[in-house]
């Protein structure tokens, strides 16, 4: 008995071309997502930098320094590019999202929707955590200069500073969720991603430390903390939907025999 085209196409399996195509539309997509974002963006650059400019206010030795005529525009345009960035996650995280869902079966679907809820969210507190961590950041390392010296910072160095700092907490605080996604989908098990604790507990705090100034102890346990957390509960839904795998498959083995 011949096999139905609908039977045929259960594992939606996509030829490459295809798959460039959509990869293609949801860039696409993305980068649309980033443009709007970024005009709002170009609204909000003022008040953005006036809030870096705030923890500098209560050193009268620490300014930002323009050193050429067209860096003012330079800093407020990269400043809405990265409000787009952060402005459109939920645009281009969905992109994401939606070129691997695919890859899921028809029950597993249902959980994308809860992937993307959760990868959200974590972005946002991810990108907050990093902006409060700036002011102390900026705090410890200008207090080295003494009074009778002045601190002139570079405004696009500054600027390049605090976005990379706050765009990859950001980025870090989601990859959890991407751990979980990729057990879903049957490329790791649990169990795998548990064995390398070790290397994740050391990763963390290498970049933590990174990120934070290496005499900023607190900020850096601070930092470090909800991150092993978050990996530690992507390792905890994993073993979970691994032992519901399980116990499915071993169900389906005993209901043939």
């Amino acid at each position: 008995m011949a096999s139905s085209p609908r039977t045929k196409n259960t594992e939606r399996r996509m030829p490459l071309i295809e798959h460039l195509l959509e990869l293609r539309r949801r860039l696409v997509r993305a980068v649309l997502g980033v443009v709007v974002g970024g005009v709002a963006g170009w609204f909000l650059a003022d008040l953005v930098l006036a809030a870096l400019r705030h923890p500098l206010l209560g050193r009268p030795n620490s300014r930002i320094n323009f050193t050429g005529i067209t860096s003012a525009f330079d800093v407020k345009f990269e400043i809405a590019i990265v409000l787009g960035i952060v402005l459109s996650s939920p645009v281009w995280l969905y992109q994401v999202f939606a070129f691997i869902t695919p890859a899921f079966t028809r029950q597993e679907k249902k959980y994308v929707f809860g992937f993307f809820f959760t990868a959200v969210p974590l972005f946002f507190i991810g990108c907050a955590a990093g902006w409060l961590l700036v002011p102390h950041i900026v705090a410890l390392m200008t207090g080295f200069a003494g009074t009778q010296d002045a601190t002139l910072i570079d405004a696009k160095t500054y600027l390049d500073f605090v976005l990379r700092l706050v765009l990859v907490i950001g980025v870090a605080f989601v990859l959890p969720v991407f751990l979980v996604l990729l057990n879903f989908i049957g490329i790791l098990r649990g169990s795998a991603i548990l064995k390398g604790w070790r290397l994740a507990v050391l990763a963390t705090v290498v970049f933590t430390a990174l990120a934070t100034p290496s005499a900023d102890v607190i900020s850096m346990m601070l930092l470090a903390a909800p991150l092993i957390a978050l990996y530690f509960g992507s390792v905890g839904v994993a073993l979970l939907h691994d032992r519901r795998v399980d116990r499915r498959a071993q169900a389906a083995v005993t209901a043939a025999l």
